[in-house]
């Protein structure tokens, strides 16, 4: 699951890649779609979706002659609970430290 969690939070750490998560959050698209508010070349995007792909984020298939994207929301959610264990964990431990400097300074 690390090495997974490592892909995913790669992948995420592009804003163009980012940018195509949260459009492709909306429902699906064709690499046109996701191409066109986009100020790079066709084959830069390719390469974005080739990493989200190999992340796990994004899965494509063909309708004729167009690619459609489609967001696969299970490694988001792992990541996600991946944060929330973290932050869980952080806070607990900051609450711990905060009532024990509390008591020492009583």
């Amino acid at each position: 699951m690390a090495d997974a969690l490592a892909g995913v939070y790669s992948a995420l750490g592009d804003t163009t890649r980012r940018g195509i998560v949260e459009r492709l959050a909306h429902g699906e698209l064709t690499v046109a779609e996701i191409r066109r508010p986009l100020r790079i070349s066709a084959p830069a995007v390719s390469k974005h979706l080739r990493v989200l792909e190999h992340a796990g984020l994004v899965q494509r298939r063909r309708n004729g002659r167009h690619q459609v994207c489609v967001l696969q929301e299970r490694p988001l959610i792992e990541a996600g609970r991946w944060i929330e264990a973290q932050t869980a964990f952080w806070s607990s431990s900051l609450d711990a430290l905060a009532g024990y400097l509390s008591e020492e300074q009583q």
